[in-house]
C-alpha cells in the first residue's frame, strides 16, 4: 500500500476493484465501512455482487478480464470533463501525451461494449472518483491474477496519477495483501529475480554487496516462479524441491498437472504445520510450528514490520521455520556452521537490517514499541506512513501506456460460462488450518458452484442439486447454489475444499511480465449429476 489502513479514515471517496474486501480483508473491511457512514462515497467494480455492494454509492459490474478497459474508460471521461489534476500532472509525472492518446480511444460506449458497464454509470463513476480529493484505490488478486496483471496494476496507477492522488492521506493505490506476511516474505527476497529489499539478482553491486555478507557466490540470473517450477519439474528439469507453507496442490492452478510435477520430482522435502495435500506427496515432512510458538515479525499490507511474541512452546518435535532451515543447512557439504549460527531471529532481523536499505533501521527492540513501516533507513527514522511525498522514488512518475488484453481463454460453444475463484469470510486459502475449526466447518461444510439463475435454469439445474463443472483441464463435481450474486455467464468458486477443487479447472496461462498465472478466468460448462 502507499498509504496506511487508518487513512481511509480520510478518504472522501474509493474506488474498490478486483478486492472482496469485507470477506477477504475484513480489518479493512471494517475501516471501509466506517468510512462509508461517515460520508465517504464508494465506487465498487467487481464481476460478483459481493457483500460490499451493500455499501456502495455505485456498483459497477463488468465481465471478468475487462479491467484495463474500465479503468481506461473512467480516465477517457475525466480528460473528456476536464478534472484531471492539471497542476500534479505537469509537475510531477512523465508520459502524458502518449499515455492519453492511447485513453482517447476508450470512449464511453466502446468501453461499455468491452465491459458491460452502462454508459451513465462511467460517467457516475468518473465523476466521483475525480471529484473526491482525497480518493483512495483498493485492489487485490482479482486484479493482478490475470496474464494482464502487470498491465491492470499500471492502469490503476495511471488514474491515480491523472487526479493528483498520490503522496497524501486517504489517498494512494493500495494493493491489499493475500497473506498475513505475504509482504513480508516478498521484501526479503522470496522472489524469483531480486535480493532482499527488492535489490535485483543481476545487479553487480547488489549481487556483490551479498556475496561479500554470505560468503558465497550467487547466481546473476533470475530464477523460476512457481509455474515455471511446476513446468520444469514435469519437464525433468528440476529434479528436487523445498515446499514451505504452502500447499500448492490446492493452491496453483491446473492441480493435476501441479502434483503430476511433485511426483515426478526426485526429492520432495515439505515445511508443514498440519499434513496438507502437497505433505502428503512429500519423501520427507518437516514439522513446522505456527505462528504461536514462536517468536518473529510479521510485515502486513501497509508495510508494517510488527512483533510475533510466542504464546505457547512448540507442540510437538516442530521447530521455528528458521531454525529448521539453520539445521539443514548446517548439515549440507560445504556450509560453514558457522555462518548458520543464530541465537535468536533478533539476531536475523539485524542482518536484514545491514543489507536491506528499506529495513535499515528496523530492530526488534524499537519494535517494542509497536510496528514501523517501511521504507524506514537508519535507528531516527520514524517509519514512512505514506509513499511519495513530495515526489516519487524513480523522480517522476510515469503515465503508462496500456490497452485492453482480452483473457487467454474465453467462452465458446464448448465452454460456455466463465469460472472465476476466490474465497470466503469463513474460510482461508486452501482451508488447511480453517477446516480443522469445528465451528467453521459448520458454518461452511463444502464447496458450492455459485450460479446465476438463468444460466441454472437453462441447464434444467435447482438450487442444491449436484452439478458437474468442466474446463480444459478436469472436472469437479459439487452442489449448486442459485443466486444473483453472479451475473449472467459467471459463475464463481472457491479453492478451499479439496474434495471440490476448483484449481483443477484453472488455466496456468501467465502474464508475460509479472509471470502470475490467470486465476481469475477461465472457460468452464456445468452441467446437472444424473446421479
Amino acid at each position: 500500500m502507499t498509504n496506511s489502513i487508518g487513512d481511509l479514515a480520510e478518504a472522501e471517496a474509493f474506488l474498490v476493484i478486483g478486492s472482496n474486501t469485507t470477506e477477504q480483508h475484513p480489518i479493512i473491511g471494517l475501516e471501509l465501512r466506517g468510512a462509508v457512514r461517515r460520508g465517504a462515497r464508494l465506487i465498487l467494480a467487481d464481476p460478483r455482487r459481493i457483500d460490499l455492494a451493500r455499501y456502495a454509492t455505485l456498483y459497477l459490474r463488468h465481465r471478468p478480464g475487462t479491467d484495463i478497459a474500465l479503468l481506461n474508460g473512467l480516465a477517457h471521461i475525466i480528460l473528456k470533463e476536464g478534472l484531471e489534476d492539471r497542476e500534479f500532472i505537469s509537475q510531477r509525472t512523465e508520459g502524458f501525451e502518449a499515455w492519453r492518446e492511447v485513453v482517447e480511444g476508450y470512449t464511453p460506449e466502446r468501453v461499455r461494449e468491452i465491459t458491460g458497464v452502462e454508459v451513465d454509470d462511467l460517467y457516475a463513476a468518473a465523476r466521483i472518483y475525480a471529484t473526491s480529493k482525497p480518493a483512495a484505490l483498493l485492489y487485490a488478486m482479482g486484479i493482478t491474477q490475470h496474464t494482464s496483471g502487470h498491465q491492470n496494476v499500471l492502469a490503476c496507477a495511471n488514474l491515480a496519477l491523472l487526479t493528483g492522488n498520490l503522496g497524501l492521506p486517504g489517498g494512494g493505490v493500495n494493493p491489499l495483501r493475500g497473506q498475513n506476511n505475504v509482504q513480508g516474505a516478498c521484501d526479503v527476497g522470496a522472489l524469483y529475480n531480486v535480493f532482499p529489499g527488492y535489490q535485483g539478482v543481476m545487479d553487480e553491486e547488489a549481487r556483490g554487496k551479498f556475496e561479500e555478507a554470505w560468503g558465497v557466490r550467487l547466481s546473476g540470473q533470475p530464477g523460476l516462479t512457481v509455474v515455471e517450477m511446476f513446468n520444469a519439474a514435469h519437464e525433468g528439469k528440476v529434479r528436487g524441491m523445498y515446499i514451505m507453507g504452502e500447499n500448492v496442490v490446492l493452491s496453483d492452478p491446473h492441480s493435476r498437472h501441479v502434483q503430476e510435477a511433485l511426483e515426478a520430482l526426485d526429492f520432495l522435502v515439505v515445511q508443514e504445520i498440519f499434513l496438507s495435500e502437497t505433505a502428503e506427496l512429500a519423501d520427507v515432512v518437516l514439522p513446522a510450528s505456527s505462528f504461536a510458538e514462536k517468536e518473529g515479525t510479521f510485515t502486513n499490507t501497509e508495510r508494517r514490520v510488527q512483533r510475533l511474541r510466542q504464546a505457547i512452546p512448540p507442540v510437538g518435535e516442530s521447530k521455528a521455520d528458521w531454525e529448521i532451515i539453520c539445521e539443514v543447512a548446517k548439515r549440507m557439504e560445504g556450509v560453514d556452521p558457522v555462518q548458520w549460527e543464530y541465537n535468536h531471529p533478533s539476531e536475523i532481523m539485524e542482518e536484514i537490517a545491514r543489507l536491506t536499505p528499506i529495513y535499515g533501521g528496523i530492530s526488534y527492540q524499537r519494535l517494542e514499541d509497536g510496528g514501523l513501516q517501511w521504507p524506514c533507513p537508519d535507528g531516527d527514522h520514524p517509519g514512512t506512513p505514506i509513499l511519495h511525498v513530495g515526489r516519487f522514488t524513480r523522480g517522476l512518475g510515469h503515465f503508462s501506456p496500456v490497452e485492453q488484453i482480452p483473457p487467454d481463454e474465453e467462452p465458446d460453444e464448448e465452454y460456455p460460462l466463465i469460472l472465476t475463484t476466490g474465497r470466503v469470510l469463513e474460510h482461508w486459502h486452501t482451508g488447511t488450518m480453517t477446516r480443522r475449526v469445528p465451528g467453521l466447518e459448520w458454518l461452511v461444510p463444502e464447496e458450492r458452484i455459485r450460479m446465476n439463475p438463468f444460466d441454472a435454469a437453462k441447464r434444467g439445474i435447482e438450487d442444491g442439486d449436484w452439478a458437474r463443472i468442466t474446463s480444459r483441464r478436469g472436472e469437479v463435481e459439487a452442489r449448486v447454489e442459485i443466486t444473483e450474486e453472479c451475473a449472467p455467464g459467471v459463475v464463481f468458486m472457491t479453492f478451499h475444499f479439496a474434495e471440490a477443487a476448483a484449481n483443477l479447472l484453472t488455466n496456468p496461462a501467465l502474464d508475460p511480465v509479472a509471470k502470475i498465472p490467470e486465476l481469475k478466468v477461465c472457460a468452464v460448462q456445468v452441467e446437472r449429476c444424473k446421479d
